[in-house]
């Protein structure tokens, strides 16, 4: 284990077999907690002020106390640090409301609160997703927040999965279209790039936010089967910054990447290369 460096746990670096949560912890018990996940590229965290800060949202929305970020920040670095220098790494920030009784309720023990870095293996040029039949709830109490209560994204990814997909795509409630399990989702209708807005129920992804901000686009509220029948689309993730998807549930799309995706990809990376934290 110690080639993967160590782990940093509640303010303390530790090497990974002796960093240890407590069983009684409420995002084990319950799936209370919040989670981040930044890239590294040559030791160095991406975007790492945006992800903190959407690290904080999300645990007021759950209710949960303040995360200091200053202090994950310094957790982020001293993380990279122990570690192997990985060409590209994935660091997880965990922030959970920590130990608490046997039930809902939870402690007054205070937050755990980790970082954990290991090697991000490179994804394939393209994406092959499948629509899954589970919906998005965009009026659930946890509609965008990125909490550690993941098992919908696990069922629906090995879903995918089984049928040949390497991403799995959510529709809402109302039949819109919202988010992958681990993914935003962009799509080009009429020569226009469009994407969910975040009243889909979507997380507001950080990639997505920059995507944006970059390369232009639209928030429109479009049909699932838009999907299906769209000239281009992409997905955006910390770890696949734009991925063209060439196939939905198995049928190809006209082109992967079409001209819309391939300006949106070059213009990402150049910007991304500017600057470690947009």
């Amino acid at each position: 284990m110690t080639e993967q460096g160590k782990v940093w746990l509640n303010g303390e670096l530790l090497a990974p077999e002796n960093a240890r949560v407590s069983v009684f912890d409420h995002g084990v018990l319950v799936g209370d907690g919040v989670f981040e996940t930044v890239k590294a590229i040559a030791g160095e965290p991406f975007a790492l002020t945006r992800h903190l800060r959407r690290l904080a949202r999300s645990a007021a929305g759950l209710g949960l106390p303040e995360p200091d970020q200053d202090a994950i920040a310094r957790g982020v670095q001293e993380t990279l640090a122990a570690s192997p220098p990985y060409a590209l790494a994935r660091i997880r920030i965990t922030y959970t409301s920590g130990p608490g009784p046997l039930g809902s309720d939870r402690g007054d023990a205070g937050p755990t609160v980790s970082v954990i870095v290991a090697e991000q293996p490179p994804f394939p040029p393209t994406s092959s997703v499948v629509i899954v039949p589970w919906p998005r709830n965009e009026r659930g109490a946890l509609s965008g927040l990125k909490t550690t209560s993941y098992a919908d994204n696990a069922l629906a990814l090995a879903h995918a999965k089984r049928h040949g997909g390497g991403e799995a795509i959510f529709g809402n409630t109302v039949g819109e279209l919202c988010e992958g399990t681990g993914t935003n989702v962009f799509l080009v209708r009429g020569g226009r790039l469009v994407t969910p807005p975040l009243t889909s129920g979507c997380l507001a992804g950080v990639t997505r936010e920059l995507t944006l901000e970059w390369c232009g686009g639209e928030e429109e509220s479009v049909p699932l089967e838009a999907l299906r029948d769209a000239e281009e689309a992409f997905l955006t993730s910390t770890t696949r910054d734009v991925m063209p998807i060439a196939l939905v549930d198995g049928v190809a799309l006209p082109a992967a990447p079409g001209p819309v995706t391939a300006k949106a990809m070059q213009t990402f990376a150049a910007r991304a290369a500017e600057r470690l934290d947009p």
